[in-house]
């Protein structure tokens, strides 16, 4: 058994929440500084952070939200996690046309943050929990499922990049 015994689908998402709130942090951080290179510190980041959020939330529509909508009654919470998924893409769209030069920018990424804050909660207090206890799933298969996905993803976004 891999030293990771224990983890399951909802830790493998759960560390790209926190991963993604910290470059949220750093993001604010750098809002106020008036340091060389903090403006292209900030587009690179705002870059990675619409980059991991695209990534992580086509894990979700691909395997994990359908599955657990396979195996729950209740599926409200995941249509509300699909408009979610959709507003935090617009905003996304958004970020990447834009310039720091924007007199929006700072504000799109910070909404997308906030928009991303009241998800992760959501996923964190309901979905996960119902997912877990949810018999016909298997979380750790399904974390090995993510994971090669995700690395999937991420080379051929890097690859665009």
């Amino acid at each position: 058994m891999p030293n990771r015994a224990g983890k399951d689908a909802c830790d493998l998402l759960d560390a790209d929440h926190r991963a993604v709130k910290k470059m949220f942090k750093e993001y604010e951080e750098l809002t106020g500084s008036r340091a060389r290179g903090a403006a292209q510190k900030k587009m690179d980041l705002a870059r990675q952070i619409c980059m991991e959020v695209t990534v992580h939330a086509q894990l979700e529509e691909e395997i994990f939200y359908p599955a657990v909508r396979a195996a729950l009654k209740e599926t409200d919470m995941l249509d509300e996690a699909a408009v979610e998924h959709q507003s935090a893409k617009d905003l996304i769209a958004q970020i990447q046309q834009m310039t720091d030069a924007d007199d929006k920018f700072d504000a799109t990424v910070k909404v997308l943050g906030e928009y991303i804050d009241h998800h992760v909660k959501e996923e964190r207090n309901q979905i996960f929990p119902k997912a877990r206890s949810a018999r016909k799933l298997d979380l750790v298969a399904m974390r090995d499922e993510l994971e090669q996905r995700k690395e999937e993803l991420m080379s051929e976004m890097g690859a665009l990049a």
